[in-house]
């Protein structure tokens, strides 16, 4: 099971964050179980039964992405609503000549993926995107490229070759001012995955891939949503928008006097804010807790939820906080851009909700040895702030 801990063990937990995140590849050779994760049967029903276009499904040949006409076929049901039908004998032709195949957010479809997402995110503190990649020849799907995000790369089926350049540009970005010029010379580094093995690439880091090794590959690619500085900028001008000095109008037909004050208030402001030493703990703990998470409904349950201790309740965000207010005798409960009071003797059971694990009123209420009824009604708050869902009704 990959959740937070297991990533945490599996990637070196904080020395890999100290010394190799966002600052070199890395390669962990067999240290994932991927039983249940994900299969080549999971990919077949999934394309088998999900109305998927490109590019959340795509093929890709070259660098190039492969016309939709040549693998699919245009359908319409009897209310005019038109999709495109994956057609098994013109797809099976295009993986075999060498296209390679993509699926993105399966996370968002599949259970087990989702789970292993959500846990890397609660490790690595950003959200994290899961693509499958199936590829059947020696020819590169993407061509020689780099990703503007990290990568965590687990290896499902056969094998797979890496050759990896590293940086042409230091921390390029989507939106940038350049482009990262190609690579020289031979690659730094010419790997091989196999089954079970885990492979970290920051952002940046050229790289080719190929199924070259005489069998089919299956594998997870999990992609990290970056912060910058810019990203923090962008933070700290909304932390100030209460600020005088950054609500009063620009002064344009203003004197030169006028406006050289102007930007000194302005400027005093920001430095002001920018010398908080924990400047960097409080951005992130306001990412972590406005985060919204993934959407659940909790139906039936469309009121209150009943006094039943075996409806079971997961948050919807992996990363909530939990802050002790000592003197007040509270807590505060901060999730998916919410935060709640409530009394300290809730502890226990909203700490049970932020290991994100699934766990019954039942639970909650031993947990913090409280009635099932007062859990269902502190649970029915958090579900209307969509901080929590039901996922399991148990009828």
């Amino acid at each position: 099971m990959l959740d937070a801990a297991s990533w945490a063990g599996r990637l070196g937990g904080d020395r890999f964050l100290a010394q190799t995140y966002h600052r070199s590849y890395a390669h962990f050779p067999g240290v994932a179980d991927t039983a249940g994760l994900f299969s080549w049967d999971d990919l077949n029903r999934i394309i088998a039964t999900q109305r998927l276009e490109p590019p959340r499904l795509r093929l890709s040949v070259d660098g190039e992405m492969v016309p939709l006409h040549r693998y699919a076929m245009p359908t319409t049901n009897r209310r005019a609503v038109t999709w495109s039908r994956i057609q098994p004998s013109d797809f099976h032709t295009q993986l075999r000549d060498g296209a390679s195949l993509v699926l993105d957010a399966v996370e968002k479809i599949h259970s087990a993926v989702g789970a292993a997402a959500e846990a890397l995110e609660r490790f690595l503190g950003t959200s994290v995107q899961a693509n499958v990649y199936a590829s059947w020849t020696e020819r590169e799907g993407f061509g020689r490229h780099w990703d503007d995000h990290d990568v965590v790369v687990v290896q499902l089926h056969g094998s797979k070759r890496w050759r990896l350049w590293g940086m042409t540009r230091e921390a390029p970005t989507f939106r940038d001012v350049e482009s990262p010029e190609e690579p020289e010379g031979d690659p730094m580094a010419d790997l091989v995955l196999s089954p079970g093995d885990v492979l970290y690439l920051p952002r940046g880091w050229w790289h080719a891939v190929t199924a070259d090794q005489g069998t089919e590959s299956l594998h997870l690619t999990f992609g990290m949503v970056p912060h910058t500085g810019a990203d923090l900028m962008l933070w700290v001008v909304d932390q100030l928008r209460a600020s005088l000095a950054l609500r009063r109008d620009i002064p344009r037909f203003g004197s030169l006097a006028e406006q050289s004050d102007f930007i000194d208030a302005v400027r005093r402001e920001v430095a002001d804010m920018m010398a908080d030493p924990r400047l960097v703990e409080r951005w992130a703990e306001s990412i972590d807790t406005t985060d919204l998470g993934h959407t659940i409904p909790s139906l039936p349950y469309v009121g209150e939820l009943p006094a039943r201790g075996e409806i079971a309740v997961k948050l919807t965000t992996p990363r909530g906080r939990l802050t002790a207010n000592r003197e007040q005798g509270t807590v505060t409960f901060s999730a998916a851009g919410t935060a709640w009071d409530f009394a300290e003797s809730i502890a226990p059971a909203l700490g049970t909700l932020l290991t994100n694990q699934p766990t019954t009123l039942g639970e909650l209420a031993d947990s913090a040895g409280l009635g099932v009824k007062e859990v269902a009604e502190l649970v029915s708050v958090l579900i209307d702030g969509h901080a929590v869902a039901v996922v399991g009704t148990a009828l």
